[in-house]
Protein backbone atom coordinates (compact mmCIF):
# COMPACT_ATOMS: atom_id res chain seq x y z
CA UNK A 1 0.00 0.00 0.00
CA UNK A 2 2.93 2.36 0.66
CA UNK A 3 5.20 1.55 -2.28
CA UNK A 4 3.11 3.24 -5.03
CA UNK A 5 3.56 6.56 -3.21
CA UNK A 6 7.36 6.37 -3.22
CA UNK A 7 7.24 8.00 -6.66
CA UNK A 8 5.74 11.13 -5.08
CA UNK A 9 8.62 11.23 -2.61
CA UNK A 10 11.11 10.92 -5.48
CA UNK A 11 9.28 13.59 -7.48
CA UNK A 12 9.58 16.07 -4.61
CA UNK A 13 13.24 15.20 -4.10
CA UNK A 14 14.07 15.31 -7.82
CA UNK A 15 12.50 18.70 -8.46
CA UNK A 16 14.00 20.14 -5.28
CA UNK A 17 17.46 18.92 -6.26
CA UNK A 18 17.09 20.38 -9.75
CA UNK A 19 15.99 23.85 -8.72
CA UNK A 20 18.05 23.85 -5.53
CA UNK A 21 21.26 23.01 -7.39
CA UNK A 22 20.72 25.81 -9.90
CA UNK A 23 20.12 28.31 -7.09
CA UNK A 24 23.06 26.84 -5.19
CA UNK A 25 25.37 27.53 -8.14
CA UNK A 26 24.18 31.13 -8.21
CA UNK A 27 24.73 31.55 -4.47
CA UNK A 28 28.18 29.95 -4.68
CA UNK A 29 29.12 32.28 -7.54
CA UNK A 30 27.97 35.24 -5.43
CA UNK A 31 30.11 34.08 -2.50
CA UNK A 32 33.16 33.52 -4.71
CA UNK A 33 32.73 36.78 -6.63
CA UNK A 34 34.31 40.12 -5.92
CA UNK A 35 31.11 41.97 -5.03
CA UNK A 36 30.89 42.57 -1.27
CA UNK A 37 27.14 43.14 -1.50
CA UNK A 38 26.59 39.84 -3.33
CA UNK A 39 28.74 38.04 -0.76
CA UNK A 40 26.73 39.48 2.12
CA UNK A 41 23.43 38.59 0.45
CA UNK A 42 24.58 35.02 -0.20
CA UNK A 43 25.98 34.62 3.31
CA UNK A 44 22.80 36.02 4.84
CA UNK A 45 20.61 33.69 2.78
CA UNK A 46 22.66 30.62 3.62
CA UNK A 47 22.79 31.43 7.32
CA UNK A 48 19.06 32.15 7.52
CA UNK A 49 18.03 28.99 5.65
CA UNK A 50 20.41 26.72 7.52
CA UNK A 51 19.15 28.05 10.86
CA UNK A 52 15.46 27.61 9.98
CA UNK A 53 13.89 24.20 10.79
CA UNK A 54 12.42 22.52 7.72
CA UNK A 55 8.89 22.39 9.10
CA UNK A 56 8.99 26.09 10.00
CA UNK A 57 10.19 26.99 6.51
CA UNK A 58 7.49 24.78 4.99
CA UNK A 59 4.74 26.60 6.90
CA UNK A 60 6.28 29.99 6.10
CA UNK A 61 6.16 29.20 2.39
CA UNK A 62 2.76 27.49 2.49
CA UNK A 63 1.03 30.29 4.38
CA UNK A 64 3.34 33.18 3.57
CA UNK A 65 3.39 33.05 -0.24
CA UNK A 66 -0.43 33.18 -0.64
CA UNK A 67 -0.61 36.03 1.90
CA UNK A 68 2.10 37.92 0.04
CA UNK A 69 0.49 37.25 -3.34
CA UNK A 70 -2.84 38.67 -2.15
CA UNK A 71 -1.16 42.07 -1.79
CA UNK A 72 -0.61 41.98 -5.55
CA UNK A 73 -4.10 40.73 -6.36
CA UNK A 74 -3.03 37.12 -6.94
CA UNK A 75 -4.88 34.15 -5.47
CA UNK A 76 -2.84 31.01 -4.86
CA UNK A 77 -5.57 28.99 -3.15
CA UNK A 78 -5.85 26.54 -6.04
CA UNK A 79 -2.10 25.98 -6.43
CA UNK A 80 -1.08 22.36 -5.90
CA UNK A 81 0.54 21.69 -2.53
CA UNK A 82 3.43 20.08 -4.38
CA UNK A 83 4.49 23.51 -5.65
CA UNK A 84 4.88 24.93 -2.13
CA UNK A 85 6.76 21.84 -1.00
CA UNK A 86 9.18 21.95 -3.94
CA UNK A 87 9.78 25.68 -3.35
CA UNK A 88 10.50 25.01 0.34
CA UNK A 89 12.99 22.22 -0.16
CA UNK A 90 14.58 23.87 -3.20
CA UNK A 91 15.34 26.93 -1.06
CA UNK A 92 16.74 24.75 1.71
CA UNK A 93 18.73 22.48 -0.62
CA UNK A 94 20.21 25.53 -2.35
CA UNK A 95 21.74 26.73 0.92
CA UNK A 96 23.45 23.37 1.42
CA UNK A 97 24.56 23.10 -2.21
CA UNK A 98 26.06 26.59 -2.20
CA UNK A 99 28.49 25.52 0.51
CA UNK A 100 29.17 22.19 -1.18
CA UNK A 101 29.99 23.88 -4.49
CA UNK A 102 32.05 26.63 -2.87
CA UNK A 103 34.18 24.24 -0.81
CA UNK A 104 34.67 21.88 -3.76
CA UNK A 105 35.80 24.73 -6.03
CA UNK A 106 38.20 26.15 -3.45
CA UNK A 107 39.74 22.72 -2.84
CA UNK A 108 41.25 22.78 -6.35
CA UNK A 109 44.70 24.36 -6.57
CA UNK A 110 44.53 27.61 -8.53
CA UNK A 111 47.79 26.66 -10.19
CA UNK A 112 45.97 24.02 -12.24
CA UNK A 113 43.78 26.69 -13.83
CA UNK A 114 46.79 28.89 -14.56
CA UNK A 115 48.66 25.95 -16.07
CA UNK A 116 45.70 25.03 -18.26
CA UNK A 117 45.39 28.58 -19.60
CA UNK A 118 49.14 28.83 -20.17
CA UNK A 119 49.09 25.83 -22.54
CA UNK A 120 46.42 27.40 -24.71
CA UNK A 121 43.09 26.35 -23.19
CA UNK A 122 40.35 28.97 -23.03
CA UNK A 123 38.78 29.89 -19.69
CA UNK A 124 35.75 27.72 -20.49
CA UNK A 125 37.90 24.76 -21.54
CA UNK A 126 40.06 25.06 -18.42
CA UNK A 127 37.01 24.93 -16.18
CA UNK A 128 35.24 22.20 -18.16
CA UNK A 129 38.23 19.88 -18.61
CA UNK A 130 40.35 20.56 -15.53
CA UNK A 131 38.55 22.33 -12.69
CA UNK A 132 35.00 20.99 -12.91
CA UNK A 133 35.86 17.23 -13.08
CA UNK A 134 38.00 17.47 -9.94
CA UNK A 135 35.56 19.70 -8.07
CA UNK A 136 32.76 17.31 -9.02
CA UNK A 137 34.54 14.39 -7.31
CA UNK A 138 35.14 16.47 -4.18
CA UNK A 139 31.49 17.55 -4.10
CA UNK A 140 29.99 14.08 -4.64
CA UNK A 141 30.05 12.80 -1.02
CA UNK A 142 28.54 16.02 0.37
CA UNK A 143 26.01 16.11 -2.45
CA UNK A 144 24.96 12.56 -1.60
CA UNK A 145 24.61 13.43 2.08
CA UNK A 146 22.52 16.49 1.22
CA UNK A 147 20.30 14.37 -1.01
CA UNK A 148 19.72 11.81 1.75
CA UNK A 149 18.90 14.61 4.17
CA UNK A 150 16.47 16.09 1.65
CA UNK A 151 14.62 12.80 1.21
CA UNK A 152 14.24 12.42 4.98
CA UNK A 153 13.19 16.04 5.48
CA UNK A 154 10.74 15.63 2.60
CA UNK A 155 8.66 13.35 4.82
CA UNK A 156 7.37 16.55 6.45
CA UNK A 157 5.36 17.27 3.31
CA UNK A 158 2.44 15.29 4.74
CA UNK A 159 1.95 18.03 7.35
CA UNK A 160 0.31 20.25 4.72
CA UNK A 161 -1.61 17.43 3.09
CA UNK A 162 0.65 15.99 0.37
CA UNK A 163 0.09 12.26 0.05
CA UNK A 164 3.57 10.85 -0.40
CA UNK A 165 4.81 7.66 1.23
CA UNK A 166 4.76 9.29 4.68
CA UNK A 167 1.35 10.84 4.06
CA UNK A 168 -0.06 7.50 2.96
CA UNK A 169 1.27 5.84 6.10
CA UNK A 170 -0.51 8.44 8.22
CA UNK A 171 -3.75 7.89 6.30
CA UNK A 172 -3.50 4.13 6.79
CA UNK A 173 -2.99 4.52 10.53
CA UNK A 174 -5.80 7.06 10.90
CA UNK A 175 -8.14 4.89 8.81
CA UNK A 176 -7.52 1.97 11.15
CA UNK A 177 -7.91 4.08 14.29
CA UNK A 178 -4.22 3.63 15.18
CA UNK A 179 -4.41 -0.15 14.83
CA UNK A 180 -1.20 -1.72 13.43
CA UNK A 181 0.56 1.64 13.70
CA UNK A 182 3.81 -0.07 14.71
CA UNK A 183 3.76 -2.38 11.68
CA UNK A 184 3.00 0.54 9.37
CA UNK A 185 5.89 2.64 10.69
CA UNK A 186 8.21 -0.36 10.52
CA UNK A 187 7.29 -0.81 6.86
CA UNK A 188 7.87 2.90 6.30
CA UNK A 189 11.27 2.67 7.99
CA UNK A 190 12.28 -0.24 5.77
CA UNK A 191 11.36 1.77 2.67
CA UNK A 192 13.49 4.72 3.81
CA UNK A 193 16.36 2.40 4.78
CA UNK A 194 16.36 0.76 1.34
CA UNK A 195 16.24 4.13 -0.44
CA UNK A 196 19.07 5.48 1.70
CA UNK A 197 21.28 2.42 1.25
CA UNK A 198 20.76 2.39 -2.53
CA UNK A 199 21.60 6.10 -2.82
CA UNK A 200 24.62 5.73 -0.55
CA UNK A 201 26.00 2.81 -2.56
CA UNK A 202 25.32 4.60 -5.83
CA UNK A 203 27.32 7.65 -4.74
CA UNK A 204 30.17 5.45 -3.48
CA UNK A 205 30.40 3.83 -6.91
CA UNK A 206 30.20 7.18 -8.67
CA UNK A 207 32.95 8.53 -6.44
CA UNK A 208 35.23 5.60 -7.34
CA UNK A 209 34.51 5.95 -11.05
CA UNK A 210 35.13 9.69 -11.21
CA UNK A 211 38.10 9.52 -8.84
CA UNK A 212 39.93 7.54 -11.52
CA UNK A 213 39.37 10.38 -13.95
CA UNK A 214 40.63 12.85 -11.36
CA UNK A 215 43.84 10.87 -10.93
CA UNK A 216 44.34 10.87 -14.71
CA UNK A 217 43.96 14.67 -14.79
CA UNK A 218 46.51 15.12 -12.01
CA UNK A 219 48.96 12.76 -13.68
CA UNK A 220 48.59 14.56 -16.98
Amino acid sequence: MLLPYVKVTFLVAGLSVLFGTVLGFILAAMKLGNSKIAQKVANGYITALRCTPSIVLLFLVYYGLPALAENFGLLLDNVDKLVFIVITFSLQFAAAMAEVIRSAYQSIDKGQYEAAVSVGLSNFQAYRRIIFPQAFVVALPNFGNSLLELIKEGSLAYTIGLIDVMGKASLIIDGRFNAHALETYLALSVIYWVISIVIEQLFLKLEKIFSKGKQVIKTT
